[in-house]
């Protein structure tokens, strides 16, 4: 499950691009959740902009409101419908002024947006940006406008998506769409379909099109990057008619990433996200071969407990997981292992709880994202186990989880003191615009004064101090690229 949520400040913001000539209606769009539905809004700009929309950062210009969301957490749905409100009232000076509703909660919410509250005048799911142009076209002669239809095979492979609101030096690329583990508590089987991989030679030429505007960095997205497999078109879990020749011209995760590593040795690339029950060694040995991939590798646990991963329909024992982990580690020494944690899914007792605090100090991870179990309406989870730990148990053992990752993270952090470490510049730090931040291999921030380096340079930096979680150095040299 790839529904990273990004850096919170970036929830939320409305995505600004330069002008087109000729366009001379306003789109304001905005982004809630993962990875993938910042990349999509890329691709919703792309396509809009062909109709005639120049993106807006004031919402009270717009003539077209979007906003693409997520269903993961409880919370992020409640962000939206604030939001919602927040257009409506805009909208009640500006009567033609259409709102739409994005992504993963459209499927879900359709009718309850639509009919029964009448906020939205369009929902469209994550599959159907293709058909905005005769959606618009619908709402403009005053009509309601729907399409939530999953597709077995758009992947927006031939869309180059417009960057927004990037920092010109790293890019999200979409590789797969949909998911098939069925987690039980997560909703973007539901939400995004049935996995299907994008065609090898689209990435490769959307990468060249982000080197020849000199990107610097990539990130290959999906909900779970392992699992990509291109052999002609379809779903991954029909791979298994395919014929002879498509078997044995298939290309698979590793085989992709060393592909782009070769393509494009001056590009540095990560990867996320990955799951446990799908990452093979091939992929570990793929990034110790290559320079330019960076040594990060996201992989979600969960939980610590057998029992709770087999409620959760996670295909894997810690067991396997924790073997996992040390081939990763005899493979790539200094590779960063960041997690996703979850506290407090139904049926969770203090020994799992217990065997999930013992797992985060046997790994000992660089970082992670935790929280606290929200029942999501539409998953397996919801139908089938009641949600009976209590709020505030949940929140203890939380509180606990956060608390050991904490310390591990500085460990972890403390690792790179004394060492010399290649660092992309990202821009000025948020603290001192004396300072610029970037990021090392491993994933970590790195802060160093600015002297004569520009943003997007790789610069070798000596490592000599650190809070918990960030590093702080000064600058030796440009390295090599």
């Amino acid at each position: 499950m790839e529904e990273k949520i990004i850096d919170e400040e970036n929830q939320g913001q409305p995505l600004v691009l330069d002008k087109t000539l000729g366009n001379n209606r306003k789109l304001y769009i905005e982004s809630y959740g993962c990875a993938m539905n910042f990349s999509d809004s890329e691709i919703v700009a792309s396509i809009l902009a062909k109709e005639g929309f120049d993106t807006t950062n004031e919402l009270e210009q717009a003539d077209l409101v979007l906003v693409n969301t997520c269903s993961i957490r409880e919370k992020a749905e409640l962000t939206v419908r604030k939001r919602l409100e927040k257009y409506n009232a805009v909208k009640r000076l500006r009567p033609h002024m259409k709102v739409g509703v994005l992504g993963c909660m459209a499927e879900r919410l359709k009718s309850k947006f639509l009919e029964e509250e009448k906020i939205v005048d369009m929902v469209v799911g994550p599959d159907a940006y293709k058909d905005l142009p005769n959606l618009i076209q619908e709402i403009d002669e005053g009509r309601d406008a729907v399409n939530v239809i999953l597709s077995k095979d758009e992947t927006y492979g031939d869309i180059a998506p417009v960057r927004l609101n990037t920092n010109g030096v790293s890019a999200l690329v979409s590789i797969t769409r949909g998911c098939d583990n069925m987690c039980t508590f997560c909703v973007v089987p539901f939400t995004r379909g049935r996995e299907r991989s994008r065609e090898p030679q689209s990435i490769l030429k959307e990468i060249q099109e982000l080197s020849d505007k000199n990107f610097k960095e990539i990130t290959l997205l999906g909900q779970n990057v392992d699992s990509y497999l291109w052999y002609g078109g379809g779903l991954k879990k029909e791979f298994v008619n395919a014929s002879e020749m498509q078997k044995a011209t298939a290309v698979n995760f590793s085989a992709l990433l060393d592909m782009v590593a070769k393509t494009f040795p001056k590009m540095r690339i990560r990867f996320s996200t990955s799951n446990p029950q799908d990452m093979t060694l091939d992929v570990i040995e793929t990034v110790a071969k290559h320079d330019n991939i960076c040594n990060h590798i996201h992989l979600p646990v969960q939980s610590g407990s057998n029992r709770i991963l087999k409620e959760m329909n996670r295909l894997h024992t810690i067991e396997e997981y924790f073997e996992l982990i040390d081939n990763i580690r005899k493979i790539l020494p200094d590779c960063a292992i960041s997690q996703d944690m979850i506290s407090g899914f139904p049926t969770e007792t203090e020994e799992d709880h217990q065997d999930t605090l013992n797992a985060l100090k046997r790994v000992q991870y660089d970082f992670g994202y935790m929280y606290s179990y929200s029942e999501r309406p539409g998953t397996m989870a919801a139908r089938k186990l009641e949600d009976d730990i209590p709020e505030e148990t949940k929140k203890r053992r939380l509180a606990e989880i956060i608390a050991v990752q904490r310390e591990a993270g500085h460990y972890r952090t403390k690792q790179h003191l004394g060492k010399i470490e290649e660092v992309l510049i990202e821009g000025p730090s948020k603290k001192s615009d004396q300072h610029w931040m970037g990021r090392n291999s491993q994933n970590a921030v790195v802060i160093f004064a600015k002297e004569n380096y520009s943003v997007g340079e790789f610069v070798l930096v000596k490592i000599t101090d650190c809070t918990s979680a960030t590093l702080l150095g000064e600058a030796v040299k440009l390295a090599d690229k």
